[in-house]
């Protein structure tokens, strides 16, 4: 297993992570249905971007272990030299956290419970998805 502590900063984590969150994000785009790289990337938007995910994470802290959550805020905490013009500092921070989180749940092989807290995440994305057909 991957020490995350001496090995990998949060900063690597939220890197990884972001890509696991847009993986996911594109398998369930895909799997409903959602035709066309236009619709799809417009979809995406309601998963990828800071705001989105700084909500999404609100949905997800009541299910963390204490381990994640300790991950959570590592990444949260983490300085960051630019901050998106679409998002608050606050937003963003809670985005970079989310990301963490799954940067680590991947690295550690959690892949199933990365999934679970997606659905966590994003329940009410799903409705959403499909107007944008």
């Amino acid at each position: 297993m991957i020490d995350i502590n001496d090995t990998i900063s949060s900063c690597e984590l939220a890197y990884l992570g972001d890509a696991v969150i847009e993986l996911l994000t594109r398998q369930r785009l895909v799997e409903k249905g959602i035709h066309g790289a236009g619709n799809l990337n417009k979809a995406a938007l309601g998963y990828v971007t800071a705001v989105a995910q700084s909500a999404a994470i609100e949905r997800v802290l009541p299910v963390l272990t204490e381990k994640e959550t300790d991950v959570y805020k590592r990444g949260r905490n983490q300085h960051s030299a630019s901050i998106p013009k679409s998002a608050s500092a606050a937003q963003y921070r809670r985005a970079t956290g989310f990301e963490a989180l799954f940067g680590y749940l991947w690295l550690v092989g959690e892949h199933e419970r990365a999934k679970y807290l997606f659905s966590v995440a994003y329940p009410e994305v799903e409705s959403d998805t499909e107007n944008a057909e």
